[in-house]
């Protein structure tokens, strides 16, 4: 094992251990962060030089990598869904209460219309055939 490839596993023990030198605390781990953080170029790192190691990382990653948060436009576009059918829903209850409202008046009208017929006939003289009950 070459110098070269003893700093690149060394930094990606490192990484794991989140104990970085050269890079930010907390940065995602991935093969051109490891380079980084072995204090060469990222490019450095080639699956042709060192293959086990570069397999070693990748599966490193692949099973510890945390699942990426939603992108800004992700995000807005999720919100557009949810302010879309925020909006349908208030179409869908505002229709809902002109139906109620409708229906209520109609059943105002009607009750003024039986009002008014049942004043009607307690105000009306009882024909000649029909006697009051007490």
């Amino acid at each position: 094992m070459g110098k070269a490839e003893l700093a690149f596993r060394e930094a990606f023990e490192r990484l794991k251990k989140d104990e970085p030198l050269r890079v930010p605390k907390g940065s995602i781990l991935s093969q051109n962060l490891v380079a980084k953080e072995a204090g060469t170029d990222p490019t450095a790192l080639k699956k042709a030089r060192y293959p086990e190691l570069v397999i070693e990382i990748q599966s490193w990653v692949a099973h510890h990598a945390a699942p990426a948060a939603p992108s800004l436009r992700q995000a807005a576009l999720k919100q557009r869904e949810k302010n879309r059918t925020l909006r349908e829903q208030i179409a869908d209850l505002k229709i809902q209460r002109d139906i109620v409202c409708s229906k209520l008046v109609e059943a105002d009208a009607k009750i003024l219309e039986l009002t008014l017929e049942l004043e009607k006939l307690r105000s009306s003289p009882l024909p000649s055939n029909v006697t009051r009950l007490r």
